[in-house]
């Protein structure tokens, strides 16, 4: 059985940061590339970061300018967001996801497994 396990998520003041991390288990962890998505209420579940099964190419939504480096450490089958200079606009669910194409791709339709999502409140 599949599971992708977020944590990590919670309530934060404007400027500050957060990490996530998503845990992975019955899969191969490190044959499949992983991404981070957000979806805020009213909205579709958008593209943050992803990160190739090697972790030697990332990837990032052109909005958030770099403030959300992706990580992941295949010895503990967990990738990681860090959250960094927040804004209340980064207000969302935020959930990981798994592709078994291994590349860490943009699109919501290349992932086989997603998790639960955490949220993460940003307040001003």
């Amino acid at each position: 059985q599949v599971q992708l396990v977020e944590s990590g998520g919670g309530l934060v003041q404007a400027g500050g940061s957060l990490r996530l991390s998503c845990a992975a288990s019955g899969i191969t962890f490190r044959r499949y590339g992983m991404g981070w998505f957000r979806q805020a209420p009213g909205k579709e579940r958008e593209f943050v970061a992803a990160i190739n099964w090697s972790g030697t190419n990332t990837y990032y939504a052109d909005s958030l300018k770099g403030r959300f480096p992706i990580s992941r450490d295949n010895a503990k089958n967990t990738v990681y967001l860090q959250m960094n200079s927040l804004k209340p606009e980064d207000t969302a669910v935020y959930y990981c996801a798994a592709d078994g194409w291994g590349v860490g791709s943009l699109k919501l339709s290349d992932y086989d497994y997603w998790g639960q999502g955490t949220q993460v409140t940003v307040s001003s």
